[in-house]
């Protein structure tokens, strides 16, 4: 079909944001496998170098704490608002910028004079890496046909997975070999090299033509309702739920939360069109991504103290240990891919909320001498439960997504994944020290926590406790998969590669 439209698609890029596929698809994968692991990998590669940072400022605890907490919820607050601007004005301009400030965030935490300063350089260093996760999805859903997006989701998922891996590995050499500075150092030239290759391989989006307010009020609600949840759930393990504190940051958190919700359904344009999650298919794809991230990180927090205060492993020991969750993730999340694409999605994601609900089930039962075979059996369970149930999940939320959506959408996946792993370190926290309160003697919360971790009758009772937790959630999110409908993906499907054929 020679018209005008398909010159422009070859000269100039594709009108509707598509690039040739057959050409440019594989390196626009590549491209946000770069992104991928830069904010994948700055997840994991920090939390060892903490002690180093605590020592090198002589700060509090409480504070060095923050240099990942920061981080976190600044990812968290920013991935659908930045999602939603990715929307309005292209998504590979938004993906260039969140490069260049990343590395500019890397930069300065590399150069942080005080604890301070670094904590407020990882949180610049967060909204780069907002503008790259939210649309990292977006841009693979947007230049690959329905057939090939599983494997291109799997095969980011994969990467994601060892980055977060190899990150507490490669911490420790840079820390032990240049110095911690390095860990933040390191980004710069891995983001020079992928601001250079997106420059020209990302397909040239145009903004949208059709002119659009931003929602700053809904911003600043969410924003403000974010902030007051995740702080209360925070600082309880600490403070105490009796804490005057977290009432009042309870209560500002979800009156904020109703007010986004009564501005976005009243503006013409919203940050957030809660219109979508009409669809059961969106709405349950970001909540079951929440739980995954919920239960995994979880078991991440947990499973080191367990491993050296219970079981007396080493420090390196331990670490390899954990390398059986990520690495089965890296193994069978490209297989789960591929496999979605010609089997359906939801069998998929039903079978990865089952196998993780089935490996937290099973650490119920470890025991304060656990044998290192069956714990990388359970471990392995639940990486590949993860594995298998990621990419089939984002597939599914993104095929049901309105293509001039795709940017929110794939921010607000990343903001619930982002949620489950605060929110799962925290509740569970409160959780495990609830339960290992009885044991340590019913205390008050700081005292509990203190004493559950150096007794192991306490820990142990803490630590089961959570496990019955997860795999109740686990269980919750097979449950909200079981009722997905694959006939909804298949005409969406049909229907995208119908316009697909015509452009």
């Amino acid at each position: 079909m020679n018209t005008p439209i398909v010159s422009s698609f070859f000269s100039h890029g594709h009108p509707s944001g598509l690039a040739p596929r057959e050409r440019w698809q594989w390196g626009v994968l590549g491209v946000v496998l770069i992104g991928a692991t830069m904010s994948a990998l700055d997840i994991s590669i920090v939390n060892i170098a903490l002690p180093t940072i605590k020592r090198e400022f002589g700060a509090r605890l409480a504070l060095v704490e923050w240099v990942s907490m920061a981080y976190m919820m600044v990812l968290a607050l920013a991935l659908p608002i930045v999602g939603r601007l990715a929307d309005i004005f292209g998504r590979s301009l938004l993906y260039n910028i969140g490069f260049g400030i990343f590395i500019v965030g890397s930069a300065l935490c590399g150069l942080a004079p005080s604890a301070v300063a670094l904590i407020l350089a990882r949180s610049l260093q967060a909204v780069g890496a907002a503008l790259l996760q939210a649309n990292s999805v977006a841009l693979i859903t947007q230049v690959f046909r329905n057939r090939e997006l599983g494997r291109a989701l799997g095969t980011q998922a994969a990467v994601q997975a060892v980055a977060m891996a190899l990150g507490p590995f490669i911490g420790a050499m840079l820390i032990t070999f240049a110095g911690w500075r390095f860990i933040f150092y390191v980004n710069v030239p891995i983001g020079i090299v992928g601001a250079a290759v997106a420059h020209f391989v990302l397909p040239r989006y145009h903004a949208n033509p059709v002119k659009q307010k931003i929602d700053y009020v809904g911003g600043a609600l969410l924003t403000a309702a974010l902030t007051g949840l995740v702080l209360a759930v925070n600082t309880a393990q600490s403070r105490g739920w009796n804490s005057p504190h977290i009432p009042a940051e309870m209560t500002v958190g979800i009156a904020c939360l109703a007010g986004f919700a009564i501005v976005e359904l009243k503006t013409e344009s919203p940050l957030i069109d809660l219109s979508i999650f009409r669809r059961y298919t969106l709405a349950s794809g970001n909540v079951t991504a929440f739980l995954a991230y919920y239960v995994l990180f979880t078991v991440l927090f947990l499973l080191p103290f367990y491993f050296e205060d219970v079981l007396g492993y080493s420090t390196g020991f331990s670490g390899i240990m954990l390398t059986a969750i990520p690495l089965s993730m890296a193994v069978l999340a490209p297989v789960a891919g591929y496999a979605c694409d010609r089997l359906g999605s939801r069998r998929l994601t039903l079978a990865g909320s089952c196998l993780m609900a089935l490996g937290s089930l099973l650490l119920i039962f470890a025991s304060s001498t656990g044998e290192a075979a069956l714990l990388v059996l359970e471990m392995l369970m639940l990486g590949a439960g993860l594995g298998v149930f990621t990419p089939a999940n984002n597939r599914m939320t993104m095929a049901a997504t309105p293509r001039d959506k795709l940017g929110v959408t794939g921010g607000l996946l990343n903001m619930m994944r982002a949620l489950g792993v605060i929110f799962g370190i925290d509740v569970s926290g409160v959780v495990f020290v609830a339960a290992s309160s009885g044991a340590a003697g019913g205390r008050e919360p700081l005292q509990a926590a203190t004493l559950a971790f150096s007794s192991k009758l306490a820990f142990m009772d803490g630590f089961h406790m959570v496990m019955v937790s997860l795999a109740g959630l686990a269980l919750l999110s097979a449950v909200f998969c079981y009722f997905r409908r694959n006939e909804a993906i298949t005409k969406i499907s049909k229907l995208e590669e119908s316009l697909l054929g015509e452009n």
